[in-house]
C-alpha cells in the first residue's frame, strides 16, 4: 500500500494506467548500482532517485573537476575538488530523501566488485574506460545480472541491455558478444582527448535511466540483445541486433576465484607499460636535473600548466621539429590522458635513437587530479 506522500511525489507516473501503484512497488523495491557519477551517471542518477528506485549505489574515485560542468550538471562550482560520489549522494538525498542512497568513494576492480555487484539487483555502467566496461561485463554475466549499458564520444552515444532475457527472446547476450576483445591500447580516444558536446551524455545518461526503470517495471521493451546509436548533429538514430558470438565464454573467467585473480587493467593493455610512469614518478624525476619535460599536447589546450617549466611540440608537429630534442636527457612526455603522449614517445625512440623516454600514465588530468586529492586528503 503506497503512502498518501508517496503517492503525491510519483503521482504523475502512477496515473499512467500502464505504470500505477505496483509498478511505483517494485521501483521502491528494487536495488540499482551505478557504476561512475560522471557525464552519463549524473543524469541517470537524478532521474532513478527522482523516479522512486528505493536503493541506489553510486561508486566513483574521481573529484569533481571545472571541465566537468560543462556536462555534469548535477554539480556546481563549489564542489571543485570533492568526491563525486559523495556530493552526487548528499545532491540526490536533498531531491529524494525517502529512498536509500549509499556512496562509494573507491576504485571498482576485480578484487572489490564481486561482493558489491552482489548487493543490486541491476548494474547502470556510466564508466569511461574498457577495462571497467570488461570487469562489469563479466561479473554481471558470473552473477546473473542485467547490466545497462552506454558510451559517448564526440557526438555520438550508444544505449544497451546485457544480460538480460526477455519473454520476447530466449537468449541473452553481453557485451563481449559486441566487442569480444578489448582494443589495441591507445587506438580508440577518449572524451579527454577527443571531446563530447554536453547535451550528449544528459540524453545517453537518461536513457539509460529509462531501461532501468522498463527493466524494473516490466513495461514496456528494453534495449535487450540490441544496441542503440544516437548522433546529435543529425538526431538520427540507429538500431542493430546483436547477436551471441561464437567462443564468447572462453574469454569470461569461469567463476569467483578466476574473477578475483584477473587483471582488467593488464587485459586492456593499460597497465604495466614499461614505457609510462606513474604520477608519483613524474614528479620525482621532473624535480631532477638532466630531465626534460614535453608537452605533446596542441598549443592552447587546458588545462594551462604553471606548476613547473617544459616545452611544448604538439604531435602533429613532432616529426618536423624532432631536431630540437637532440639531448642527452632523460624525457618525459605528457599530452592530455596519456595516448598521444604514448604515441610520442614511439616517434622519439625511432627518431633519435634515444631510449630514456617515457609517457606520464593518464596524462596532465590525471597528474592535476592527483595532486588535489594528496592536498585535501
Amino acid at each position: 500500500m503506497i503512502r498518501h506522500n508517496t503517492y503525491e511525489r510519483y503521482q504523475r507516473q502512477i496515473i499512467l494506467k500502464e505504470f500505477g501503484p505496483a509498478a511505483q512497488d517494485k521501483l521502491l523495491a528494487a536495488k540499482v548500482l551505478v557504476v561512475g557519477a560522471g557525464g552519463l551517471g549524473c543524469p541517470a542518477l537524478q532521474y532513478l532517485a527522482a523516479a522512486g528506485v528505493g536503493s541506489i549505489g553510486i561508486i566513483d574515485f574521481d573529484l569533481v573537476e571545472l571541465s566537468n560542468l560543462q556536462r555534469q550538471t548535477l554539480f556546481t562550482v563549489e564542489d571543485i575538488g570533492k568526491p563525486k560520489a559523495i556530493v552526487a549522494t548528499q545532491k540526490l538525498k536533498l531531491l529524494n530523501p525517502d529512498i536509500q542512497i549509499d556512496a562509494y568513494y573507491y576504485k571498482i576492480t576485480h578484487k572489490n566488485a564481486w561482493d558489491l555487484l552482489g548487493l543490486y539487483d541491476i548494474i547502470l555502467d556510466s564508466s569511461d574506460n574498457f577495462a571497467t566496461r570488461y570487469l562489469l561485463n563479466d561479473a554481471c554475466v558470473l552473477l546473473n545480472k542485467p547490466l545497462v549499458y552506454g558510451a559517448v564520444l564526440r557526438f555520438e552515444g550508444q544505449v544497451a541491455v546485457f544480460n538480460l532475457q526477455t519473454e520476447q527472446c530466449n537468449y541473452k547476450t553481453n557485451y563481449r558478444d559486441l566487442f569480444p576483445q578489448p582494443p589495441l591500447p591507445h587506438t580508440v580516444p577518449s572524451c579527454n582527448e577527443a571531446g563530447v558536446i554536453g547535451v550528449l551524455p544528459g540524453i545517453i545518461g537518461t536513457m539509460q535511466a529509462a531501461e532501468v526503470i522498463k527493466i524494473i517495471t516490466a513495461i514496456g521493451e528494453p534495449l535487450t540483445n540490441k544496441l542503440l546509436t544516437y548522433n546529435v548533429r543529425n538526431n538520427r538514430f540507429f538500431e542493430f541486433l546483436i547477436s551471441p558470438a561464437k567462443s564468447v565464454s572462453i574469454n569470461i573467467p569461469a567463476n569467483k576465484t578466476g574473477f578475483e585473480n584477473f587483471d582488467y587493467e593488464w587485459h586492456c593493455g593499460i597497465a604495466n607499460n614499461q614505457d609510462e610512469i606513474t604520477v608519483d614518478e613524474f614528479d620525482e624525476l621532473r624535480r631532477k636535473d638532466g630531465v626534460l619535460v614535453m608537452d605533446v599536447r596542441e598549443i592552447g589546450e587546458l588545462p594551462a600548466i604553471d606548476e613547473f617549466p617544459f616545452i611544448q611540440i604538439p604531435l602533429s608537429k613532432l616529426e618536423q621539429r624532432i631536431n630540437e630534442i637532440c639531448t642527452n636527457k632523460k624525457i618525459v612526455v605528457f599530452c592530455q590522458s596519456g595516448i598521444r603522449s604514448l604515441k610520442a614517445v614511439t616517434i622519439i625512440r625511432a627518431k633519435t635513437g634515444l631510449e630514456q623516454v617515457y609517457s606520464l600514465k593518464a596524462g596532465i588530468e590525471s597528474w592535476k587530479i592527483h595532486n588535489r586529492k594528496k592536498a585535501i586528503f
